[in-house]
């Protein structure tokens, strides 16, 4: 009886242990933290987006002026050249022959014309006494001018012929850098064929393609662009040219905008054209891309149902309409305004899960 009456009080204060460490509200563990933003409404303005490249508005294709085999190559992609430096250069043999050839007559027909005006000269002495005739005289003063004329062909030739050898020499028309070079040594290239392109790098446009049914849109509307490449930050542009002509195989329009302030940009970069049209949408809220989720295939939200002065909710599934995707977030419509929706974490969220609220949204709900 000792023994038993003795276990039971060893017994009480170990069981009383025990107790005191049960948590007095089981119920607080199963709270699920997440984090929640408001929904406010909004009038966006309409916009869309296009992508495009960065391009040289001033890019020249150059070639060689005449047909030949290229000797030397002398600049790769990338390079930057200065206005007359050379890009290559082709085998010039040819056209020195040519050169010295048609100086060989010019030099011949500037002796015949020389000929000609000393002939001429000595008739003229001979015609006040009869010894000529009128008619010798003539043929000797017609033979005068056609040896002048074709003295003065000859020099049009010696002219030609030194510009065709000068023209073996490609020399860059612009400074800029290389955007692409399309021959190699040995190849033979035809004349006026593209051999280097140069652009000129202080003046990028973004270059986008617009679909006939936003055309008359586009041309009202305000630009801002930005470069992944770069930053993520975006910057003002302006409509440059818009093409009177759709493209035959895409059927879109071809627009080039400049920047609005002068700035350097990587030539061939992708671009991100957002076109803000000038009228507004009707009221939508942002809200960030991560708090979509879907409800039978239909985009939805996870909305937190609180009473009042607590800290904590339940959540349910309400759907939403999606308006516009942008980069991180989403315009969207149809909750009422002010309600807490789930803007991370919605894969773990169920109907009726009980949230804790995070201490920045208590805050400004006591505000």
């Amino acid at each position: 009886m000792k023994t038993s009456l003795a276990a039971t009080f060893i017994a009480l204060p170990i069981a009383a242990m025990v107790c005191g460490c049960t948590p007095k509200n089981p119920a607080a563990q199963d709270l699920r933290p997440v984090r929640t933003v408001a929904l406010q409404y909004d009038q966006a303005a309409q916009t869309s987006r296009y992508f495009g490249s960065v391009q040289s508005r001033h890019e020249v294709d150059q070639g060689f002026r005449v047909a030949g085999k290229v000797a030397e190559r002398k600049v790769d992609v990338g390079q930057t050249v200065r206005e007359g430096d050379v890009l290559a250069v082709l085998d010039d043999n040819d056209y020195r022959l040519a050169e010295e050839a048609a100086s060989q007559q010019l030099a011949a027909a500037t002796s015949q014309a020389r000929q000609a005006q000393s002939d001429r000269r000595r008739l003229e002495a001979l015609k006040t006494d009869g010894s000529v005739s009128p008619s010798d005289d003539e043929h000797a003063q017609s033979r005068a001018l056609e040896s002048q004329a074709a003295a003065e062909a000859a020099a049009r030739q010696l002219e030609l012929a030194r510009n065709r050898l000068k023209y073996t020499v490609l020399r860059a028309s612009q400074s800029g850098v290389v955007t692409a070079v399309r021959v190699e040594v040995g190849q033979v290239v035809a004349e006026g064929q593209p051999v280097v392109a140069v652009a000129n790098q202080g003046e990028p446009e973004i270059v986008v393609d617009v679909p006939e049914a936003d055309l008359a849109s586009f041309k009202t509307a305000r630009f801002k662009a930005s470069l992944p490449s770069v930053s993520q930050e975006s910057f003002d542009v302006a409509l440059r040219e818009l093409s009177p002509q759709a493209a035959a195989q895409t059927r879109t329009y071809r627009a080039r905008l400049k920047p609005a302030t002068a700035r350097r940009l990587p030539l061939g970069a992708t671009a991100t054209l957002t076109v803000e049209g000038t009228a507004p949408k009707s009221d939508v809220a942002p809200l960030p891309a991560a708090a979509i989720t879907q409800s039978d295939g239909k985009p939805a939200v996870w909305v937190v149902h609180r009473a009042q002065d607590e800290a904590a909710g339940t959540v349910q599934l309400m759907p939403v309409v999606v308006h516009e995707y942008r980069t991180d977030e989403v315009l969207v419509s149809g909750p009422p305004a002010g309600e807490l929706i789930v803007s991370a974490g919605v894969q773990k969220m169920r109907p009726g899960l009980r949230v804790a609220l995070p201490e920045e949204t208590l805050n400004e709900a006591a505000r």
